[in-house]
């Protein structure tokens, strides 16, 4: 594997997620690989565990991290082509992205948009600009449209908790939120399910449909409380506007996550999450409460990212 940019770049789920097991039961047993490699993370995005999991994946693994961030740290890179460069950005990506490459033995970004509009003219331009001009391998550390390093780690949480023959049932939820944000989450991770032996219900109010082209032929339910029927795993996220001019989030602020509508299903959340928003202390300080889980398991998969690349450079 040279890239790692969105969930369809997983040949195997299982065989994924068994190596990642494994990952983590001897997470350092890999170290050689990337002796003397250098990992370059470049950030145009705030990031907390995608920064301090994929340095430690690259620890673990004995690369050596180096982490930008574009805002702060360098000029303003732009990205559009055929354009007078006359405002305050004087990088050009064909410039930034070719020198980096001889700097770095793998680029990671993060650029995602502030803006939840997913119907943007072009989405992902920074990740699909640096994959285009780099000349070593890309791997998505979240775009506009895509978290597949926390999609990986929400497969690897749902397999180690799940009960041996016995097919689960997990609902995506939409939950309130005081922005719109991205769908980026929510779209890889109904993608990973979509991989795995699971049954996949997504819920949301009717104006947050996600893009068709993500959901296929999921089931999508507008009533919450019967999407959570017999459900083992929630998954809750808030995704902004599909739509122009919809409601806004605090007119559903009733879809948060209670322990009366999930009952004895574990909670999943991609974190940082807004107590008693998305949802109530009751679930979060719970025992059903797995998102201390998935988020460690963010290291190991992307340290098993990291792997597949390293073994093929």
């Amino acid at each position: 594997m040279k890239n790692y940019l969105a969930i369809s770049d997983i040949d195997d789920i299982n065989s994924w997620i068994e190596e990642a097991i494994k990952i983590k039961a001897r997470p350092l047993s890999d170290k050689k690989l990337g002796k003397d490699k250098i990992l370059g993370m470049m950030f145009f995005n705030s990031s907390f565990r995608t920064r301090l999991s994929t340095q430690r994946a690259a620890l673990n693994l004995g690369m050596n991290p180096i982490v930008m961030n574009i805002a702060d740290d360098t000029w303003g890179i732009e990205f559009r082509n055929e354009v007078v460069m006359n405002s305050d950005k004087p990088e050009h990506v064909k410039e930034a992205a070719s020198v980096v490459s001889k700097y770095f033995d793998i680029i990671a970004v993060r650029s995602f948009s502030n803006s939840a509009n997913s119907t943007e003219n072009e989405p992902d331009l920074v990740l699909k600009s640096f994959l285009k001009y780099a000349t070593v391998p890309v791997i998505n550390m979240e775009s506009t449209t895509g978290h597949p390093l926390q999609g990986l780690a929400d497969a690897i949480t749902i397999a180690e908790n799940s009960k041996k023959n016995k097919k689960i049932k997990v609902a995506l939820s939409w939950v309130p939120h005081v922005k719109p944000l991205p769908c980026a989450v929510a779209n890889s991770f109904v993608e990973v399910m979509q991989k795995m032996d699971v049954e996949l219900v997504i819920t949301n109010p009717k104006e947050y449909n996600l893009s068709p082209k993500i959901t296929k032929n999921t089931t999508i339910y507008h009533n919450q409380e019967e999407a959570f029927k017999d459900i083992d795993f929630v998954y809750a996220k808030s995704w902004g506007f599909a739509q122009e001019n919809v409601k806004s989030s605090n007119t559903y602020a009733d879809w948060m996550i209670t322990k009366n509508k999930i009952g004895k299903a574990k909670f999943m959340h991609c974190l940082p999450v807004r107590r008693n928003l998305v949802v109530e202390d009751l679930v979060l300080d719970s025992d059903s409460s797995i998102v201390i889980e998935q988020a460690n398991n963010r290291t190991y998969a992307t340290q098993l990212v990291l792997k597949k690349i390293l073994e093929n450079v």
